[in-house]
């Protein structure tokens, strides 16, 4: 069993009975074709009922937007064949959260007792939550009360925001998946807790420590400035890996993944409140007069 290195307190939850299966909804922002959605709906295909829904194209840094185009909220119904047993799945033609807002409302049979949002590829931690796709995706599912996971594997592929990309052996992170998905249906989250940001090295193994991390303030993915060019030209800033390491909190999601080489797994919740030291709201209004 996954055991947390730090305390992450968690409500005991169980959201339905022994009897009946939980449904599991399996999404995320590298689109239909990601071996990592694959990965991740075997880990929990023993679980329960799956339902796989992701976008039909990769939607790699689209945060939690909803944009407004010529084709959104089209679906198209496919079917998956997953160890033996035929699945229905669906692409729709939208960002992450679109996606999940159209499986919740249009076509799960009943509210998921879970999401899970990837196997991404590449890091989500620091600032590249705000505009993770794949963290998007599961803030979407939890707006609806559904308890949500977001899974993210290292890669060091130069086409990291370009397509999806292969891996050989799956077998430890599907291991970990299934883990992570079983703690939580029988678990829960605490009410504050809106997922589990989970980002996983490249070369884990099965004795890769798991160790319980908040968000880092620090950007660490940031867009690079581009060399000269007629505006007129399409372009997509390059992005890179920015950390100060002087500054750098030791008990971090970027401390643990890039220096430790650990899992990290950050409780993320949707209060963005800025507080001081007392845990209240800085305070602004009392000093506004005095401008």
């Amino acid at each position: 069993m996954v055991k947390f290195i730090s305390s992450l307190h968690i409500k005991y939850d169980l959201r339905k009975s022994q009897s009946m299966k939980p449904l599991i909804l399996i999404t995320n922002d590298d689109g239909v074709n990601s071996p990592g959605l694959y990965a991740a709906a075997e880990a929990v295909s023993t679980l329960g009922e799956i339902l796989v829904v992701a976008p039909h194209i990769q939607q790699t840094g689209m945060g939690r937007s909803f944009p407004k185009t010529k084709d959104v909220g089209v679906i198209d119904e496919l079917q998956i064949n997953l160890k033996g047993g035929i699945h229905p799945f669906y692409a729709v033609h939208g960002s992450p959260a679109q996606t999940v807002a159209h499986a919740v409302l249009e076509i799960a049979p009943k509210l998921p007792d879970l999401c899970i949002s990837g196997i991404n590829y590449g890091e989500n931690v620091g600032g590249t939550v705000f505009i993770s796709g794949t963290i998007g995706a599961a803030l979407e599912a939890s707006c609806y009360g559904i308890p949500a996971i977001a899974i993210s594997i290292g890669t060091n592929s130069p086409q990291l925001y370009s397509k999806p990309h292969c891996r050989e052996n799956w077998d430890v992170v599907i291991n970990l998946v299934h883990k992570f998905a079983l703690f939580v249906l029988h678990h829960g989250l605490s009410p504050n807790v809106a997922l589990l940001n989970i980002n996983i090295p490249s070369e884990v193994t099965q004795e890769t420590e798991v160790r319980t991390t908040h968000q880092s303030r620090q950007n660490y993915h940031i867009c690079a400035k581009p060399e000269k060019r007629d505006f007129s030209t399409k372009l997509q800033l390059p992005i890179k890996i920015d950390i100060d390491n002087d500054i750098l909190e030791p008990n971090s999601d970027v401390y643990a993944f890039t220096v430790d080489g650990v899992i990290s797994v950050t409780p993320i919740g949707t209060d963005l409140t800025a507080r001081d030291s007392s845990g209240m709201p800085v305070l602004i209004t009392s000093t506004i007069d005095n401008v």
